[in-house]
């Protein structure tokens, strides 16, 4: 029984052609706080927590917000999704089989670096590990996967 959880072969071009400009935007727009003001919004939010010491906290209500990094982070998820559960031109169990290490290798790299933020990286800092560590599972794993295709495809040239 072949089960088929893989995108088809031209969702691969959309995601990086998404990915690319995403993450270089995600990246400058961390580095410089950078928000366009076009895209402040009141929207409806879960868990309200105002900064005002004497104010409650909420479990519902509107709150007024920037959605400009959850949209790039949107992209950021769906585009990595995309490259990472593409299938190749190829698709064989050789292939499903680096697909299913690179898969491993990323988890236990991804959760090797959360250990050790648990143990070294405080406050806010700690956040931000946080936040890039929703994008990393899929990094690692691509990165890996595509590695180790590239790898294959040069032993497989050799050979010829």
């Amino acid at each position: 029984m072949k089960i088929n959880y893989l995108f088809p072969y031209k969702f691969k071009k959309i995601g990086w052609f998404i990915l690319i400009p995403s993450a270089i935007l995600g990246f400058v727009t961390l580095i410089f706080d950078y928000e366009p003001s076009f895209l402040d919004f009141n929207l409806p939010a879960i868990f309200i927590n105002d900064l005002n010491l004497f104010s409650d906290k909420r479990l519902f209500g509107m709150v007024n917000n920037n959605i400009f990094n959850e949209i790039l982070g949107i992209f950021i998820i769906i585009s990595s999704l995309f490259v990472a559960f593409s299938k190749e031109k190829s698709e064989d169990e050789y292939i499903s089989k680096i697909r299913l290490e690179s898969l491993v290798w990323a988890v236990y790299i991804n959760y090797a670096i959360l250990l050790f933020s648990f143990m070294f990286i405080f406050d806010f800092s700690f956040l931000y590990v946080m936040i890039f560590n929703m994008f990393t599972v899929l990094l690692f794993f691509i990165i890996r996967f595509n590695w180790q295709i590239s790898k294959l495809k040069k032993t497989a040239n050799y050979e010829e």
